[in-house]
């Protein structure tokens, strides 16, 4: 059941407090596990309404784009596609075309899940982050190198999607970028913020030339920021599709920037790039309440999580009770320890299912009614604290042979929500990994000023291979494998009817998975609007500390976690939530105030 909620009340408050310029309290080390980008200030977060087709993306030039491009009679797809040209201009930090993605569509063929998730070089070993004493190496030294860097796989994915779903010419798609990127666009404060903060993008020359000015200080907001290299690398995609970025003078620049990087090279070379192959997978949908709830599967660990999460929940007699128009302190402590439960499960089983096999052959297995009660039933009145929560057994007559993953720190994306007017549907979220990813720049070999950033994908693998016992562990990096994610693009559909209903997903590391499962919740079960849900604050943990947003709560709710053994405190949390939901008047969405996200449509 759920008792009064006043979401008035709870957006003051928190809007208030943040808006104020409230700070986090907690360690830098604790931000690069849950933080992965930069907190950059809070607007107010407002509902879009709309009939025909809307798109939500995290810059409102990406909007714009793609809305000209529905407006102009393209598909969700092609609106897509003219986003993510537009973000890897306007919001270099977070995704791009150096990066992957993984994008769920829903239309006349059902519901289809196309990964373009980045892979680990033919070259690479396991002692890929390790140094001369076997010890894994500290995460920027590892990330702002060659080594890092996995083989793209966002363009072919995309040409891949366009060729079943496009309706719009390719080459019309990239229009709005090339524009841009022509024209030049006003530097964002968001932007700026990431970029004087960033403690190792000044170190490669290209991206310091053209980011910094001489004193090394980054352009101010509003700079009109040109970047003709990356408007003529787009020409030659719009132009030789997919073929033109992993192949010729694209293809070579990447390729020599990753080899010869002065601190340390990657594997990366011709060979990889021309092998990559974008996957279609069997998306995972989930009955939840009165829905059904569809994500990605593996290398995915975001479905499976969240929806461990929401079924643990459903299995536990706990009334949701409000505390100044927040979830309470009793809630709160189901809802993380139910999380700990399921990100155990994460880090013992979840990898590429080309490499690892899911428990008992299967990965619903993981979801059953059945495993999740009797995972349920293991939450006290008291927290089984940090690395209290084991991993389950779902298929109990398999052993499994892997050791659990160490935690470590998971970084950026972007997501895209759009639905079309022949009412399509599609959740895809992208990504480059950390704040500006690798932070290599390449100009695609045409010698002009910017370019495209390189992703850091790489170490989404765990950084050691196995246990000091030598038990290998599953999201070890291996040859042409694809790191394990916790991106959670997602579409949900009426149980009943199959009719869509929502459209969601968030940028965020690991806690992807909180800012998924919470939204679930708050939208769906709760019933609250759109913009209501995003400006709730966030409750997080990974298995150990629990943070929760830095002013979000009452004091009286981090005192009763204490004092039921949570190691709480505060922090800023960047999600970058983008929500699309179908209401009877037509439909609704609403863009994450954390960054700078916009909806449009008609």
């Amino acid at each position: 059941m759920f008792h009064l909620i006043s979401a008035s009340g709870v957006r003051h408050g928190f809007l208030v407090a943040l808006l104020a310029g409230a700070v986090s309290v907690c360690q830098a080390s604790d931000s690069a596990a849950v933080a992965p980008e930069a907190a950059s200030g809070l607007a107010a977060s407002q509902l879009f309404q709309g009939q025909h087709f809307a798109v939500a993306a995290a810059n409102p030039l990406a909007t714009e784009a793609g809305y000209r491009i529905l407006r102009a009679g393209g598909s969700a797809v092609d609106a897509a596609i003219a986003v993510q040209a537009v973000l890897t201009l306007v919001e270099p930090q977070s995704s791009g075309i150096g990066g992957g993605a993984f994008l769920l569509l829903s239309s006349e063929q059902g519901v289809q899940a196309y990964d373009g998730r980045e892979v680990a070089p033919a070259g690479v070993d396991g002692s890929l982050f390790l140094d001369d004493q076997g010890e894994p190496l500290a995460f920027l030294d590892a990330a702002a190198s060659g080594r890092s860097v996995g083989v793209p796989g966002l363009l072919r994915m995309l040409e891949q999607v366009h060729q079943q779903h496009g309706v719009l010419a390719w080459e019309q798609l990239f229009a709005p970028a090339i524009e841009l990127a022509e024209t030049g666009f006003a530097v964002s404060h968001r932007l700026h913020t990431l970029l004087d903060s960033d403690p190792r993008l000044r170190d490669d020359p290209l991206a310091a030339r053209f980011y910094y000015d001489a004193e090394g200080h980054p352009h101010p907001v509003g700079y009109p920021l040109r970047n003709p290299a990356l408007a003529e690398i787009f020409r030659q995609v719009a132009a030789g599709g997919s073929d033109a970025f992993y192949q010729g003078a694209i293809a070579e620049d990447l390729v020599s920037r990753v080899q010869q990087h002065p601190q340390g090279g990657g594997e990366l070379n011709h060979a990889d790039l021309l092998a990559y192959q974008p996957l279609i997978r069997e998306p995972i949908c989930t009955p939840w309440k009165k829905f059904n709830v569809c994500g990605f599967p593996p290398p995915s660990s975001g479905h499976l999580t969240v929806m461990q999460i929401l079924g643990m929940l459903e299995s536990l007699p706990v009334e949701v009770t409000m505390d100044d128009g927040l979830p309470a302190a009793d809630w709160l402590h189901h809802y993380l320890e139910v999380s700990r439960l399921a990100f155990a499960d994460r880090a013992q089983y979840i990898a590429d299912p080309d490499f690892v096999e899911a428990p008992g052959g299967d990965w619903t297995l993981l979801l059953q009614p059945e495993y999740l009660a009797a995972r349920a039933a293991l939450v006290a009145p008291n927290s089984m604290g940090s690395g209290g929560a084991q991993a389950g057994n779902p298929a109990e007559t398999t052993l499994w042979s892997y050791a659990p993953q160490p935690n470590q720190p998971e970084y950026g994306t972007s997501h895209i929500s759009i639905v079309d007017a022949q009412g399509r549907a599609l959740a895809m979220t992208s990504t480059i990994e950390a704040a500006f990813g690798a932070r290599i720049l390449t100009d695609g070999g045409t010698g002009l000023p910017g370019g495209y950033l390189l992703n850091n994908e790489l170490t989404d693998f765990s950084f050691r291979p196995a246990t000091d016992e030598g038990q290998l562990i599953a999201n070890r990096v291996e040859p042409g494998k694809r790191p394990r994610s916790s991106m959670s693009p997602t579409l949900v559909f009426d149980a009943e009817s199959g009719d869509w209903v929502a459209s969601l997903g968030s940028p965020g590391g690991a806690a992807i998975i909180h800012y998924t499962a919470r939204t679930l919740i708050a939208l769906l079960d709760w019933q609250l609007a759109a913009d209501q849900v995003l400006s709730l604050p966030h409750a997080v943990t990974l298995g150990g500390p629990v943070w929760l947003e830095a002013s979000g709560f009452p004091v009286t709710t981090l005192e009763a976690l204490n004092e039921r053994g949570h190691d709480v405190s505060e922090r800023e949390l960047t999600s970058g939530t983008q929500v699309l939901i179908k209401t009877p008047e037509g439909i609704t969405g609403a863009a994450d105030p954390r960054r700078e996200g916009r909806v449009m449509g008609e």
